[in-house]
């Protein structure tokens, strides 16, 4: 599991939405970036892959409606174990995507 000390977790369901889709967008650029240079990001193909998909079907969840939150952990979490925060720059943005998931929206009093 990843360490979830005081991650912000999104305040609405269109901030969890936008989390979601801007987390497809780093996975894109991600891509782009291997497909440009894949010698050097070797290992990266197999977890672009699986973000993204992982990333699509929480998103198509959310649109039909079959979504649910506090399911455990996303499948992409153990994934983000393996990996340097340098080949997935947006690390952070997925485990706050993780802990929304887990701990729903804080919609706590400010």
């Amino acid at each position: 599991m990843l360490s979830n000390n005081k991650i912000a977790r999104a305040r609405s369901t269109d901030e969890y939405v936008d989390m979601i889709n801007q987390a497809i967008d780093e996975v894109f650029d991600l891509r782009q970036a291997i497909e440009f240079d894949e010698e050097f990001i070797s290992d990266g193909r197999a977890v672009v892959d699986q973000l993204e998909q992982n990333l699509k079907d929480i998103y198509a969840s959310m649109k039909d409606g079959s979504y649910e939150f506090a399911t455990g952990d996303l499948p992409y979490v153990a994934l983000l174990e393996n990996y340097r925060e340098s080949l997935i720059p947006f690390k952070y943005l997925l485990k706050r995507i993780n802990e929304t998931h887990n701990r729903g929206l804080d919609i706590s009093e400010s």
